[in-house]
């Protein structure tokens, strides 16, 4: 019994999702395939990017495929585990400066001001 609430993907799942709109399908295929061909940014690095950005957008499907990429780029498993604490420290990061929001929102409930 599988307990993920992801559905396995499948080569049937795969061809049923290209085939209900195969233009947009085709157009994504392209994107993608231009996002990742190595310009500035050399495979490895781009594969390592999507790793991290994986980690923080929580896709279970593109962690699994981008650290297989990264690995196959030649990322060594430290780099890839580099990443994935970089994109930790991100999403933590994120939720530490935006307590700043909260904090003038109490300050706004409570009538503290605070000037410069």
């Amino acid at each position: 019994m599988n307990d993920s609430p992801y559905p396995k993907r499948t080569p049937d799942l795969v061809r049923r999702r290209t085939e209900l709109v195969p233009d947009t399908a085709a157009a994504f295929e392209a994107f993608s395939a231009q996002v990742f061909a190595p310009g500035a940014l050399d495979a490895k690095t781009k594969q390592l990017l999507a790793v991290a950005v994986a980690h923080v957008t929580q896709c279970p499907y593109c962690i699994d495929g981008h650290t297989k990429q990264a690995s196959r780029a030649g990322a060594s498993d430290e780099e890839i585990m580099e990443a994935i604490w970089v994109a930790a420290e991100m999403r933590a990061g994120g939720a530490f400066a935006h307590s700043l929001v909260a904090l003038n929102a109490l300050d706004a409930v409570h009538g503290h001001r605070h000037d410069g």
